[in-house]
């Protein structure tokens, strides 16, 4: 059980007698006698001694053994649509159960939701993976998708709630900025059904570095390649950032390895920047600077190819790529109309458009769905100086 002994705002501080975090499965040692581990969730590959945490915030080393230590806490938990994250050719029309830790492993100073990923503290509410998933059921969800902050820094998390929600007949996708190591990636593909992989500036190294403290690139690529050939759907957003993050050469550079490395039918949305968290100085993407983007990504082969937070732009929609028909037609998340033969074909044509899955005849409904978490568990704040009790004798006092 959990004991409120203080009010910290809208949140409450708690002792706790039982033990949530979990030793984490992408470690290793690297000097027992010193107590020093290496993570491997990500590239950056933290070594911890005992007691240090790294970038993400969330992954700590106790007495050399390294710990997810928001195991079984979600900051944020939502129902939407899966054409929110975006995942426009993946079961179109579901409904998906979204869910984040605090935390990342990126410092984008555009971040959106920043206040989630840019905070280093263990706090969320309590949800176990049977409970996310019986949540998820509930409320009439196909899917859990984990996002908001970047999965793979909660991955020992998400999986034990992809594998609870296989058991039930529901899909796994997520959100990611596509830095993952090798060894993340084979567990990736033990359960995840399909990925968005968030680019920012085209993918270039040096937009990154100055905007999210990232050294290189090349070990997202590598790993789109990876999660392909594993068999996980990939769909791409790159968001443009008007001065820094807008080029044309390096959008054809993107679009044509794209084309030439994960298959012309893979789609790609551009994003529209908008001004957040430490870069407001910056003015939101023109329209025709997306425009020219498409342009080049279609003039180097890629057949879908998408305008992204510009609300009912005609590159919303979905074309066929042979004869020009819109075979979905949308409104920002929302799915007005689909026109395509129970096989996913162009009516007119013939075509076969590359959707996995299949259509969700929910498209037609509401599909934005708020939970009342404080009807069903509770939220836990541990403070920065018990967090190693948290882990290492929580569960012995219960």
């Amino acid at each position: 059980m959990c004991n409120k002994v203080n009010s910290c705002g809208t949140e409450a501080v708690y002792e706790v007698d039982y033990i949530l975090p979990k030793e984490a499965l992408l470690y290793k040692v690297i000097d027992s006698s010193k107590g020093l581990v290496e993570c491997t969730a990500c590239p950056r590959r933290c070594k911890l001694l005992d007691g240090q945490y790294g970038f993400c915030g969330i992954r700590w080393n106790f007495n050399g053994k390294l710990y997810l230590v928001s195991y079984g806490l979600a900051i944020a938990v939502a129902i939407d649509p899966i054409e929110k994250k975006p995942l426009y050719h993946f079961n179109p029309g579901s409904l998906v159960f979204s869910m984040s830790t605090t935390g990342c492993s990126w410092a984008c100073k555009f971040c959106q939701n920043w206040d989630i990923s840019q905070r280093r503290v263990v706090a969320g509410w309590r949800l176990e993976p049977e409970l996310a998933v019986k949540l998820a059921m509930a409320y009439g969800a196909h899917g859990m998708t984990y996002t908001y902050n970047e999965p793979i820094i909660f991955l020992e998390y998400a999986y034990d709630v992809g594998v609870e929600a296989r058991k039930h007949g529901l899909f796994n996708t997520m959100v990611t900025n596509g830095y993952m190591t090798e060894e993340a990636i084979d567990v990736v593909a033990k359960f995840m059904d399909a990925a968005t992989v968030d680019l920012k500036g085209h993918g270039d190294k040096e937009f990154v570095r100055k905007f999210s403290l990232v050294y290189d690139t090349e070990p997202i690529f590598s790993a789109l390649v990876e999660l392909k050939r594993k068999g996980v759907f990939i769909e791409i957003t790159d968001l443009v950032v008007p001065r820094y993050g807008d080029d044309l050469d390096k959008a054809r550079k993107l679009a044509r390895w794209i084309a030439e490395n994960l298959g012309p039918e893979t789609p790609l949305h551009f994003l529209r920047f908008h001004p957040d968290y430490q870069v407001m100085d910056l003015p939101s993407t023109p329209i025709k600077t997306l425009e020219k983007h498409i342009d080049v990504a279609v003039s180097e082969g890629l057949k879908h190819v998408y305008i992204g937070n510009v609300p009912g732009h005609r590159f919303e929609n979905t074309y066929c790529p042979n004869c020009g028909r819109v075979v979905i037609r949308r409104m920002g998340f929302d799915i007005l109309s689909v026109d395509l033969t129970e096989d996913l074909r162009c009516p007119g044509c013939g075509y076969k458009i590359n959707i996995a899955g299949r259509v969700y005849p929910t498209y037609k409904l509401e599909r934005f769905a708020y939970i009342p978490l404080e009807a069903f568990t509770e939220f836990i704040h541990i403070k920065s100086d018990s967090i190693r009790d948290f882990v290492l004798y929580g569960k012995r006092s219960g």
